[in-house]
């Protein structure tokens, strides 16, 4: 018998990611990949991971939506797209079903969405003009103090006195990391600051409303940074259980609405 599930495909610039749902809406199937150079290979890899996840096969998928920058790259298993916006808004939602505000970092852009109790949004805000404050930025930076990705998250967290950078430039900040590791400060405080500009640039996009929600592969993978955003803010910011999910779950979300 068909288990009869729910798909959304998420195909960013940076990873692509893909949530698989069962008839009642339990994500029971997930997968992230690098998106790489081929959208619909990786797009497809994801999937046959997730479904592996889950048990089941590609028989059994009902209804599937894509979602992201590659979204026309996956016509393999569905014809139906939505938007970033609106998927993250739903996925979102569905996770904390009152007004919010959304906060997503993602690889290559920023988003700030904000919805009404009803799950309606308000507004919204993008930044993709600049690397700056994106995952990008910190992969740029990792790059520049040679390390792995990875260890940043710790290393901000051993930081005891931060490191402040000026510019909001990737190549400017760049310039001054150099030059903080010049006059031997600690990495751990050049990292914090890398990640309190991060923090800064997403909040000064847009005002926000008093439940705040982080969502993306930033959040996912560098929880301090939710942390500091708290700090900021003066208030909780609360994530999802896969932050890194939400514009997919939000997308297979979609796909059971229109299930017949």
């Amino acid at each position: 018998m068909s288990k009869q599930l729910f798909v959304g495909l998420d195909i960013g610039a940076s990873r692509t990611k893909v949530a698989v749902l069962d008839r009642v809406g339990a994500l029971i199937g997930h997968a992230v990949r690098k998106s790489g150079v081929d959208f619909t290979a990786t797009a497809s890899a994801c999937l046959d991971d997730s479904l592996a996840m889950a048990g089941a096969t590609r028989a059994d998928i009902v209804r599937a939506v894509s979602t992201g920058y590659g979204r026309a790259n996956v016509s393999f298993v569905t014809e139906e797209s939505r938007t970033e916006i609106g998927c993250l808004a739903k996925g979102g939602y569905h996770f904390f079903p009152e007004a919010i505000s959304i906060i997503d970092i993602g690889g290559q852009d920023n988003k700030i969405v904000k919805l009404d109790s009803g799950g309606r949004r308000s507004s919204f805000k993008m930044n993709r003009k600049c690397a700056a404050g994106t995952g990008a930025f910190l992969e740029e930076m990792a790059g520049r103090l040679d390390l792995p990705l990875e260890q940043m998250n710790d290393l901000a967290r051993q930081s005891g006195d931060m490191v402040k950078l000026g510019s909001y430039c990737t190549v400017f900040s760049a310039t001054e990391v150099l030059e903080s590791i010049r006059h031997g400060r600690k990495i751990s405080d050049i990292v914090k600051g890398i990640f309190h500009s991060v923090v800064k640039r997403v909040l000064e996009m847009d005002s926000l409303t008093e439940r705040v929600v982080m969502t993306g592969g930033v959040a996912a993978n560098n929880p301090y940074i939710v942390e500091m955003a708290a700090e900021m803010i003066g208030r909780p910011v609360v994530t999802p259980e896969f932050p890194q999910l939400a514009g997919a779950i939000g997308a297979a979300l979609y796909a059971m609405d229109g299930k017949g």
